[in-house]
């Protein structure tokens, strides 16, 4: 009688373990576990800001891109900035060149 009642214990133990591991390999296991899940949506976030900052530059770069083509003031600008170009009756501009 202890002999079958131990083998009823051992059994119903056993049938847990197997049935714990089964949870937990539908909840952890495989390629879509729960954790791994976690991470790939942590990582679509970041993704998807960085995105988004890059919008905004691309954004701004096209912005800047159609001023310089289209806005005079801005040709000018840029003109007077990067070739020291001069504009009008009023300036006068000197060049000294090496001999």
């Amino acid at each position: 009688m202890a002999k079958s009642v131990a083998k009823t214990r051992a059994k119903r133990i056993v049938l847990g373990v197997a049935v714990l591991g089964i949870v937990v390999f539908a909840v952890q296991g495989g390629e879509y576990g729960t954790s791994d899940l976690v991470r790939q949506r942590t990582r679509r976030e970041r993704l998807e800001s960085r995105i988004d900052s890059l919008t905004r530059l691309v954004d701004s770069l096209e912005r800047r891109k159609r001023a310089i083509r289209t806005d005079a003031a801005t040709q000018e600008r840029i003109a007077r900035e990067e070739f020291g170009m001069v504009k009008g009756e009023k300036e006068l501009l000197y060049r000294f060149a090496e001999p």
